[in-house]
């Protein structure tokens, strides 16, 4: 027979099987609400640690800017005169050295004229000899004519019987026939006095003087040795006109060549004067490109005076040309025009842990700072009363890579701009 449970003891055994698993659910309920209150507790001291901003600045400054455009070149004279031989022959004797100052006229060298002397006394002989075919056909032409007035005179008197027709015709046919004669011994003439000309006028080429006033920059034959001048004149000497007045010859980048202009200013170094600065002007700006190694280049020539005679030609130099010159602008850092604050950092810094370790939606990719306002006007960024940056839209001018130009806007000297950030814990 079973008994029946007192209500006391139901009631213990209900609470000792629900009890149990009460415990089991109270602990994490437990974890997760001193979770949240400890998270509450340590927010405000987060925000005390979090990071601070903390900008760069430099100050706009009325000051000079200078846009230069670099270029390197060789040296070389004005007027360089390479002399050569049309002839053919033996050096017989070299009379100038490197280096020597020489003038127009000057005898530099000279070649062995034997054969060319043969070659005139040759051509004279014949130059005689046409002149007296001259005479021969003069004399030849004189006798004929004779002849024909003769028979024009019996004609006449004979009333035309005698002589025949045929001695008639004879006769006058002489006639033209020395008178022919004697234009072609003429123009032989003519030929012998030019061959004559010509081989006198080899014989002073055997003779190599200086076509200019300068300096002999180098000498290139020795007494003795054979010049051939068969399919091309040998140079024999290299001239330089006038080594007080110079020109460089540098070859300006395709990007830089649209801020060179003919009459700019320039200064240029060499290594043998690594500690001076020489002066010079454009004179040229080629029209023509030259591509080396795949650089499109245009070659400028510069002015040099070179009155002490310090540079040399083919020095190596490196030229700087003044492409624009600004006086008491007002000027900022580049940087200043590339920076762009990051607005969201401080977002992030006051946001609370909580809601910093929540899910967020992906992101959309790292926006790149821009350096343009509204319109693509550019804008620099200055630090307020509150240490807050804001932005100011200005307008700008020259640059030489470092510095820039500001025309307009609300910027003012003095006034410091933004040229980058860093971020550090309070």
């Amino acid at each position: 027979m079973t008994a029946t449970p007192k209500p006391q003891d139901t009631l213990q055994t209900v609470l000792g099987k629900n009890g149990g698993r009460r415990r089991k659910f109270t602990w994490p309920l437990m974890l997760a609400v001193i979770t949240i209150i400890g998270l509450t507790v340590w927010q405000p001291w987060s925000s005390g640690t979090a990071a601070k901003i903390v900008y760069e600045t430099e100050p706009a400054v009325l000051g000079d800017l200078t846009v230069t455009v670099s270029a390197t070149g060789n040296l070389q004279p004005i007027n360089q005169v390479d002399v050569g031989s049309e002839l053919s022959g033996t050096v017989d004797n070299v009379l100038v050295d490197d280096n020597a100052r020489i003038r127009k006229g000057q005898v530099l060298a000279t070649l062995d004229t034997a054969k060319l002397r043969d070659q005139i006394t040759r051509s004279r002989a014949a130059l005689a000899s046409a002149e007296a075919r001259v005479l021969q056909a003069d004399a030849t032409l004189a006798e004929v004519r004779a002849n024909l007035l003769r028979f024009q005179d019996v004609s006449r008197l004979s009333g035309g019987k005698v002589p025949a027709k045929s001695e008639m015709a004879s006769a006058e046919a002489a006639v033209k026939r020395a008178s022919a004669d004697l234009t072609s011994a003429r123009a032989n003439v003519t030929e012998a006095k030019a061959q004559v000309s010509s081989d006198e006028t080899n014989l002073g080429k055997a003779t190599i003087r200086s076509p200019i006033d300068g300096v002999v920059l180098a000498r290139k034959i020795e007494p003795g040795q054979t010049v051939a001048a068969s399919l091309q004149a040998p140079v024999l000497f290299s001239l330089a006109e006038d080594l007080s007045l110079m020109e460089l010859q540098v070859d300006v980048d395709e990007a830089d060549i649209g801020q060179v202009k003919e009459g700019q200013s320039a200064r240029f170094t060499v290594d043998a004067w690594a500690n001076r600065q020489f002066p010079a002007q454009i004179v040229r700006v080629g029209l023509g490109s030259q591509t080396k190694d795949g650089v499109v280049s245009y070659r400028t020539i510069l002015r040099v005076n070179n009155d002490d005679f310090s540079l040399r030609p083919g020095m190596t130099a490196t030229a700087e040309i003044i492409a624009n010159e600004r006086k008491g602008v007002l000027l900022i850092p580049n940087a200043a025009l590339r920076f762009t604050p990051d607005l969201s950092a401080g977002k992030e810094a006051s946001a609370s842990l909580v809601s910093r370790l929540m899910p967020k939606p992906p992101s959309m990719g790292a926006r790149k700072p821009r350096a343009a306002g509204k319109n693509g006007i550019p804008k620099v960024w200055v630090l307020g009363a509150d240490n807050q940056p804001s932005a100011l839209e200005v307008k700008t001018g020259a640059t030489n890579g470092q510095l820039t130009e500001i025309t307009d806007g609300g910027l003012k000297a003095g006034m410091a701009v933004i040229i980058d950030s860093t971020s550090a814990k309070k």
